[in-house]
């Protein structure tokens, strides 16, 4: 499928972007070459291939579950204007 100059301005005009009309041709070959291989990409046979959540068959290496971090909430809060219970108090934004 080839994109004419027509189709890129209205790509620009959705995307919100700006191409200088001298760039326009180039612009639209490169386009035209990414939508070729996009179909070149839909007509392989894929009935067979079982959908996966990553390309490499390996587990995932966990952490060790332990804390890291001392707790600094109290150090946070006396930075806070308003605090009360343990909780940041906002003003109200809405009515």
């Amino acid at each position: 499928m080839f994109l004419d100059p027509k189709d890129i301005d209205k790509l620009c005009e959705l995307a919100r972007l700006a191409i200088p009309p001298a760039e326009v041709a180039d612009v639209s070959a490169k386009l035209s070459d990414i939508v070729a291989l996009v179909d070149q990409l839909k007509a392989a046979d894929t009935a067979a291939v079982e959908p996966m959540a990553h390309p490499l068959d390996r587990s995932q290496r966990l952490r060790a579950d332990r804390v890291t971090e001392e707790d600094e909430h109290e150090l946070h809060q006396r930075n806070a204007p308003k605090v009360e219970r343990g909780l940041y108090l906002v003003p109200k934004v809405i009515d």
